[in-house]
């Protein structure tokens, strides 16, 4: 059976990261060990309180990072993995999305880059594009490569089912939905219990993210909530920076009710405050100001 599942970093914990531990009866699985903050939202740098969050999170990634005996990594955005801190993966089982096939440059550069920093530290590194692997009573089985987002522009994500027991936990990664049919395929064919999903980018609705693909999006939801197995149905990431994300879901909340599904944040689902501090970080500003503020800084990249 699965054991637990426990959100490490997302959204909704005030900061960007879909990090997830996953323990079976048999196995520990720690999915995307990465976390970063918005360079700029509003026009601002992260707030102290947002470096404060990053770095208490990315210790408690690390803790578990150790702990566990599988790490994946879905796809290279900086919030889903850190090339900087290559020990993580020492005498690990390790599996990547393709470094080299279905990806964008930027993606494959990074790639290239990641692999060469953990050299020679895995105990095991494969491919998981599209695979299944048995450790005993546990089962992984990952997608295909899909669009990250609604067009290949961004790249391509993996995404990652754990199976024990006859339970099933599904974590789609980097899907901003999920709009496409490649990308709700997977779940429909999996019938997770729990289900992990990036819901879609509503905070660049209108601007890099159409209010089409929000409604496909929607559709799609309701259709695995619909034709699946459900139980629990957590949205998160994209989806929690914006403040008004309930109302833009709606539909996914109201069939959700129908079949008796829970629908949570991940916040939600850890029993833990929601703390959107992305998009609450001019009011962080207004409120808090900076001064007397200690944190540590480290650089951010683009994801």
């Amino acid at each position: 059976m699965i054991e637990k599942i426990i959100p490490l970093g997302f959204d909704s914990f005030g900061v960007r990261s879909m990090a997830t531990f996953v323990e079976t009866k048999n196995l520990k699985i720690l999915i995307d060990p990465g976390v970063s903050l918005a360079p700029l939202r509003y026009g601002l740098e992260p707030h102290p309180l947002e470096w404060q969050r990053l770095e208490e999170t990315w210790n408690v990634i690390k803790d578990y990072a150790q702990e566990s005996d599988v790490l994946v990594i879905t796809h290279y955005h900086y919030d889903h993995h850190d090339p900087d801190y290559p020990e993580l993966y020492r005498g690990k089982t390790v599996f990547i999305k393709h470094p080299a096939q279905n990806i964008n440059l930027s993606q494959k550069g990074r790639a290239a880059y990641f692999l060469e920093a953990i050299k020679g530290l895995p105990e095991k590194l494969e491919v998981a594009d599209g695979k299944s692997f048995v450790f005993g009573e546990t089962t992984i089985n990952f997608s295909r490569a899909v669009c990250h987002g609604t067009n290949p522009k961004l790249g391509y994500v993996t995404e990652t089912c754990i199976t024990c027991g006859g339970e099933k936990f599904l974590h789609t990664s980097d899907v901003e939905g999920p709009s496409l049919e490649g990308q709700i395929a997977f779940i429909l064919e999996q019938k997770p219990d729990t289900l992990f999903v990036d819901g879609p980018m509503t905070y660049m609705l209108g601007y890099r993210y159409s209010f089409k693909s929000l409604e496909a999006s929607n559709a799609n939801l309701v259709k695995a909530i619909k034709e699946g197995m459900l139980h629990t149905l957590v949205l998160d990431h994209h989806l929690l920076r914006d403040l008004n994300y309930k109302m833009r879901v709606k539909p996914v909340y109201e069939e959700a009710q129908r079949h008796d599904v829970k629908v949570v944040t991940a916040a939600e689902f850890a029993g833990i405050k929601i703390e959107m501090l992305e998009a609450l970080r001019r009011d962080l500003y207004a409120k808090y100001g900076v001064e007397g503020f200690e944190v540590k800084r480290r650089p951010l990249r683009e994801e």
